[in-house]
């Protein structure tokens, strides 16, 4: 018959194969990736801004329209994933990691069909942010009307 291991001896285990991070360098890292990609969405609002005339709240329309097309073409041809490896919540936090994290099931299951791959996968992990988002928009907006009823708010 076998022994089961101890509570101890299996903690010791788990810490032994428990891969150890730098908790300082994954932030630079993050910050690093943070940064680059806010500064990439600064260098195209200022070039829109200098090349035509369309306002400030348009060009940071357009910044943003970009990022997401540009996070879903390097989702595809598989450089954002490294990107996000790398720079951790700094690739992940900003609207192109949400366009990534919507692009890459839709690519990854793709092989089982329009409606049974993409139709199903594209929303497995924004899903929740998109629901729980929604949902507490409503709530807050409730808040706020009845807030407004009372004469709690202004």
């Amino acid at each position: 018959m076998r022994k089961e291991p101890t509570k101890e001896a299996y903690n010791q285990y788990v810490e032994e194969i428990t891969p150890s991070a730098n908790v300082w360098l994954n932030c630079l890292k993050a910050f690093i990736t943070g940064g680059a990609i806010c500064t990439l969405g600064q260098v195209i609002k200022n070039l829109i801004q200098h090349f035509t005339t369309v306002s400030e709240i348009t060009a940071s329309l357009w910044v943003t329209l970009i990022l997401i097309f540009l996070s879903v073409l390097f989702t595809g041809l598989n450089i954002y994933p490294s990107i996000a490896n790398w720079g951790g919540a700094g690739a992940l936090v900003p609207i192109t990691g949400f366009a990534n994290s919507v692009a890459a099931p839709a690519i990854e299951f793709q092989k089982e069909g329009q409606v049974f791959g993409i139709g199903v996968k594209i929303f497995t992990i924004a899903g929740p942010v998109i629901l729980y988002g929604i949902f507490s928009s409503f709530v807050a907006g409730l808040i706020y009307y009845i807030g407004t009823l009372l004469g709690w708010v202004g």
